[in-house]
């Protein structure tokens, strides 16, 4: 999963009959401080996130799990709005726990 911000909308009057009723939303990568990285992408919206807010993404073939892109050719969706991040372990036991667990 992907943690981003809804930073604009895709109009798109012409798309393939299975895209029907669909809300595209472009969504900006961002950092567990909640500032921007350098990619972004496009994403069907399956929860009515708006502007600004902070949401999950779900991609590949993930994203065509939820109810509205179940078998559609659908490559990322917003799945999930934030309300907040609760981190437990202080960034400088970041590499010290990943190497411990990951051995």
């Amino acid at each position: 999963m992907l943690l981003g911000r809804v930073i604009g909308t895709v109009w798109a009057t012409r798309k393939d009959e299975m895209l029907e009723g669909m809300k595209f939303q472009i969504v900006r990568a961002v950092d567990l401080d909640y500032k921007p990285l350098g990619s972004f992408l496009v994403a069907v919206d399956s929860v009515g996130a708006g502007p600004g807010e902070i949401v999950l993404i779900a991609q590949g073939s993930s994203a065509r799990l939820t109810w509205l892109t179940k078998d559609k050719p659908v490559d990322a969706v917003i799945m999930a709005i934030v309300d907040r991040l609760d981190i437990e372990l202080p960034e400088s036991q970041w590499e010290e726990t990943l190497a411990k667990y990951s051995a």
